[in-house]
């Protein structure tokens, strides 16, 4: 075995240990741990600061781009925000041991399900260290144990906030290994973690569509997955035209390098001539290019025309693509062949459209009159999610603390046996 090998062995080793220990913790020490932690977290404020300055100097001299950088980046109010994740989580009820649909069953058994942990959830993510105390803290509150790989362009910030994590356990008398940063930047780490089924029972890769694409195709683990935040808004003919600006402006220039950004406009050809013309003024003071369709071009000068591959692009950037379409059945066919399931939105004051729209888009998240960025484990409650899955199973939407845990049926008897 290489050095590598046996490191991520121990690791593996060492999580499955923990996820026992987890699994039947209790709700007030779970708490006590993510309360600690998040007291670290604020304590340590600059010390988090300093290392995620060594970190975004060295992106800088490698060359990442802005949305990279942005991701990357930890601010005052993003450790400010982390902590309060935390809080959000604390308050929110443990899923663990949660018993339902009990039902008597002729025999004289009583037949329901009982929540439980998945075990050991291994999780690989880009950039974004934040990732790695949402991540901790959902599967601490789960009952899971954590095994996090985040990219190397982030190791001193992850490092700094895992330090953090393991003095807020010990506080709480809960094992240390529960939550255990990979510390090594190699990549074979990756694939080693990725087919371990004997210590792993779930990866959740967060990252961009290549990272998504390379564990899918290797792991021998469970995937709980995205692979493209190809988002929609539809500004129907019976739209309110102030929501529809304001709804259509935000979700895409309020932040670009996020999966719930929208990237197609769709408009019904009845409301084009009303609404795009400041709707696409709005968007070029802010700096983003806009490719249309050719009736797009017609209503709006300076309009790039868009090509079949703008529709199928997730852009991550300040450009957006607008196609105007007969009528709600034509965007809902769009949005059937391009969209990536993860969110669409329509915007209609019509409530029979509106209906037709949840009933028949087929995404993750379906929205009426509100914007995409609002796809979020933060923003739906969840307190923090530990990311966004657009399968099917075993989870779907913002994955919480229910994603992170399977079920199990339980039989209450009496001395029943079976006749």
């Amino acid at each position: 075995m290489t050095d590598i090998q046996n490191y991520m062995s121990r690791v593996g080793k060492q999580a499955r240990l923990a996820s026992r220990a987890m699994s039947s913790a209790q709700s007030s020490a779970k708490n006590a741990a993510l309360e600690a932690i998040a007291t670290a977290l604020e304590a340590n404020e600059p010390a988090l600061l300093a290392a995620n300055a060594k970190d975004m100097q060295a992106g800088r001299d490698s060359g990442l781009d802005a949305a990279l950088l942005d991701r990357l980046e930890l601010s005052p109010a993003g450790i400010a925000a982390m902590a309060e994740g935390l809080r959000q989580i604390i308050a929110l009820p443990d899923p663990v041991g949660e018993i339902s649909d009990m039902a008597y069953r002729p025999s004289g058994i009583q037949i329901g399900k009982m929540r439980v942990s998945l075990g050991v959830v291994g999780i690989i993510y880009e950039s974004r260290p934040n990732v790695t105390a949402d991540a901790a803290a959902l599967c601490l509150k789960s009952g899971n144990a954590a095994i996090l790989r985040g990219g190397k362009e982030a190791i001193h910030s992850n490092r700094a906030i895992a330090e953090c994590i393991h003095a807020g356990l010990e506080k709480a008398g809960l094992p240390a290994d529960a939550v255990q940063v990979i510390d090594t930047t190699d990549r074979e780490a990756v694939g080693l973690m990725i087919a371990m089924p004997e210590y792993v029972d779930v990866i959740i890769p967060r990252g961009g569509k290549g990272l998504i694409e390379r564990i899918s195709a290797g792991a021998r683990v469970p995937v709980i997955k995205h692979l493209d935040g190809i988002c929609h808004v539809y500004i129907d003919d019976e739209a309110d035209l102030e929501k529809a600006t304001q709804i259509a402006f935000n979700a895409k220039t309020h932040r670009y390098g996020v999966c719930n950004a929208m990237e197609t406009l769709l408009v019904a050809e009845g409301i084009a001539e009303q609404v795009l013309p400041e709707l696409c003024a709005m968007y070029v003071e802010k700096g983003v290019e806009i490719r249309g369709c050719a009736t797009t071009q017609k209503v709006v000068a300076g309009v790039v025309a868009a090509t079949e591959q703008d529709w199928a692009t997730e852009y991550l950037a300040p450009i957006i693509s607008i196609r105007v379409v007969k009528d709600m059945a034509e965007a809902i066919e769009h949005i059937g062949q391009f969209s990536s399931g993860h969110t669409e939105s329509i915007i209609t004051e019509n409530y029979t459209k509106s209906r037709r729209f949840l009933r028949e888009v087929d995404s993750s998240s379906v929205m009426v009159n509100a914007s995409t960025r609002f796809a979020d484990g933060f923003e739906y409650g969840l307190g923090a999610e530990i990311g966004i899955s657009t399968d099917k199973f075993h989870a779907r939407g913002p994955v919480g603390l229910h994603g992170l845990t399977s079920q199990k049926y339980i039989v209450l008897g009496d001395g029943q046996i079976r006749q």
